[in-house]
């Protein structure tokens, strides 16, 4: 399937990590390079784990805006932090030039004792977002901060249902959320699930599929246990049964554009490629998509429409 040319293209996008170390930081810029040539909307950067990586998160995200093209989207979590430290990074990610915010809740701590923050729910988090935002009404000029929220096309681990994801989603969106992005998806009608329940229950903002091109059975099982769900078997037997390397790279390839191009089926706005910092395989998917390597005018797209 290739993407027609009549009305806007599908928004693209990618998510990075911060290096951890001086030679993955080298890896990573060669990939922002190649990424950056496919002129995605936005490239999310993650932000956890300990005050040295949640640094780097933050020299990441500089750097992108002062040395390339891209649109940084700031993840931004709330477990473990108090309503002070939530405002100055609001705050800080605004003075920076950040202009895109992905508002999580985090992982919870493995101790119960540990403290939790004062914001439980991703909701919170946004509705503090709204708020600082109305402070700097002249940084923003006039505008308002794209807040994007994760979505679950799989009950979350934590939860006693997907219909009560399906409710988690509406509330987000009724807090101010612009767009969400799902979590890692292993089946295409786990997406066209998600969306058709999320639309009987009133959710409207746009839902994005978070793929991602998997070319190690290592890493699939390291993904499915990060997001608490079941790593596809039929996948998992494919590649752990592939005679090479490059093998296994077109496997997971033509894995994430089959989910995609089912989800373009399903009316899905864009797609949001998980990249490991591995752009290999992310460009590999575009290309089979045939997504356009000059992309249209950011105006044209859902993502940029709504920070304005």
């Amino acid at each position: 399937m290739s993407i027609g040319t009549t009305a806007a293209p599908p928004s693209l996008s990618y998510e990075l990590y911060p290096p951890a170390n001086r030679d993955a930081a080298e890896g990573i810029f060669n990939s922002i390079r190649a990424l950056e040539a496919t002129d995605p909307d936005y490239v999310s950067v993650t932000y956890s784990g300990s005050p040295a990586r949640r640094n780097a998160s933050l020299e990441l995200i500089e750097h992108l805006i002062q040395n390339t093209r891209l649109r940084p989207l700031a993840h931004l979590t709330c477990v473990g932090e108090s309503r002070e430290s939530l405002q100055n990074l609001i705050r800080h990610f605004v003075s920076l030039g950040v202009r895109g915010v992905l508002a999580l809740r985090g992982d919870l701590p493995t101790d119960p004792e540990d403290w939790r923050g004062e914001f439980p729910f991703a909701r919170y988090l946004i509705e503090l977002i709204r708020e600082v935002e109305t402070d700097h009404s002249a940084a923003l000029a006039g505008g308002r901060l794209g807040v994007g929220v994760a979505a679950y096309p799989i009950r979350h681990p934590e939860s006693p249902s997907f219909e009560h994801d399906v409710e988690v989603l509406l509330a987000k969106e009724r807090s101010g959320a612009n767009y969400a992005i799902t979590q890692v998806y292993f089946r295409a009608n786990e997406y066209t699930n998600l969306v058709d329940s999320a639309r009987r229950a009133g959710v409207t903002i746009p839902i994005i599929p978070g793929v991602i091109p998997l070319n190690s059975v290592r890493r699939l099982n390291r993904l499915a246990s990060m997001a608490g769900i079941a790593p596809d078997p039929i996948l998992a037997h494919a590649l752990e049964t592939a005679g090479s390397d490059s093998e296994r790279h077109r496997i997971g390839v033509d894995a994430a554009v089959t989910l995609a191009r089912r989800a373009f089926d399903d009316g899905a706005p864009g797609v949001h490629l998980y990249t490991f910092n591995d752009h290999r395989g992310s460009l590999d998917v575009v290309e089979q998509l045939e997504l356009p390597r000059t992309r249209a005018q950011a105006s044209n797209t859902w993502a940029t429409r709504a920070a304005v």
